[in-house]
């Protein structure tokens, strides 16, 4: 049995669909994180992402810090997120939001999100992120 314990900084491509504005769109982007891994705990997993995307047909794009947390359930580890977010657009300022998540690590890592954005209102959006791990310590 391989020991995964240790802290990770994963970089990789994220990808998304997303319910904002009453419209769907998608967002495609990448995602920085550094988590440590304690397999055998309660809280398998805890750490922070930074990532930033790009709007398909909105324009503009969104930039999110978000704490996570995990635990091992059936050999997996699946946990939550929440943190700020940053939408941008060519035309307008910066509006300030919000999210929680949920995900799971399998390789890959799916996730759903909502979340609410000034002047947008609220969203919701499911995608995957390709998690390649830089650096273990």
């Amino acid at each position: 049995m391989w020991d995964l314990d240790g802290l990770y900084l994963w970089l990789g491509p994220t990808g998304a669909a997303s319910h904002v504005d009453a419209t769907w769109d998608s967002t495609f982007g990448g995602d920085l994180a550094v988590v440590r891994i304690r397999e055998r705990e309660a809280l398998s997993a805890i750490g922070a992402t930074v990532g930033a995307s790009l709007w398909t047909a909105r324009g503009g794009g969104r930039l999110w810090v978000d704490a996570l947390a995990g635990t091992r359930l059936g050999g997996r580890i699946y946990g939550v997120t929440a943190g700020p977010i940053v939408e941008l657009a060519e035309l307008s300022h910066p509006r300030l939001g919000g999210s929680l998540g949920v995900w799971g690590f399998f390789g890959i890592t799916p996730f759903a999100r909502v979340g609410f954005v000034d002047e947008l209102g609220g969203f919701a959006e499911v995608g995957v992120h390709i998690a390649l791990p830089v650096l273990r310590r």
